[in-house]
């Protein structure tokens, strides 16, 4: 891309930095315990392990609920911090039918409703389907509260709907049309391959991916040549 030379939009990264909630301050001493018992071999490597704790820190990360449902809903978390922007970006760009891309692999939905994400202690590269028990689910919750403050349900669509080629054309073209406004999906899904720059304004990491590529691979669908707008935010 270096050598092509190719138009496209300039990109501000912009990073948001969040204090975690009690609960999450209390998690994560918790998680040092566990990382302690692990490393003085005090538990058996199929009850617990560095690779489940680091599992379980992603997911704390990303949202407390998604350790347990019943916790509260932190009005300072990084989901609705996320919410906050998709809503101002979506209202700002309402006349030029302006879109949006959120990527998020840790808790994602599965078009029967049920949810799936990274299980804990799984190997790291394995992508989103693998079953969690837990029901809360990010993208669903996401959803709710966009529609919640005046979003169109029809403007915003998961990745995971479109489970044919067909069905993934018809979507792209929505969103390169703004019809679809904002498009949430996993970097496995919505990486390589995803042709919709055309109207896309910002692009969301709730998550960040095990390899560095992934990051690349999430940019690449918004700095990219055939988009409208000479500068976008990440």
């Amino acid at each position: 891309s270096d050598m092509l030379n190719l138009p496209v939009p300039e990109a501000e990264f912009i990073n948001e930095v969040l204090k975690p909630s009690e609960e999450q301050q209390e998690m994560v001493s918790a998680f040092s315990e566990r990382a302690e018992e692990v490393r003085a071999g005090l538990v058996n490597p199929t009850v617990d392990n560095m690779l489940k704790i680091t599992s379980d820190g992603r997911k704390l990360g990303l949202d407390q609920r998604l350790i347990n449902p019943l916790l509260p809903d932190d009005p300072a978390s990084k989901v609705n911090a996320c919410v906050g922007n998709i809503l101002r970006i979506w209202e700002a760009g309402q006349e030029d039918k302006l879109t949006q891309l959120v990527f998020c692999d840790i808790s994602t939905p599965k078009g029967t409703g049920a949810v799936t994400a990274t299980q804990s202690g799984c190997e790291p590269f394995l992508t989103d389907d693998t079953p969690q028990e837990n029901t809360f689910n990010v993208y669903d919750d996401i959803r709710e509260k966009l529609v919640a403050h005046g979003v169109p349900a029809g403007q915003i669509a998961f990745i995971h709907e479109a489970n044919t080629e067909i069905k993934k054309k018809e979507l792209f073209a929505k969103v390169r049309s703004g019809q679809v406004r904002v498009l949430m999906g996993s970097t496995a899904k919505m990486g390589a391959g995803t042709n919709v720059q055309d109207r896309l304004i910002a692009l969301h990491d709730l998550d960040c991916p095990w390899r560095p590529g992934d990051l690349e691979q999430r940019a690449g669908r918004i700095v990219r040549q055939g988009n409208m707008n000479p500068e976008v935010s990440i």
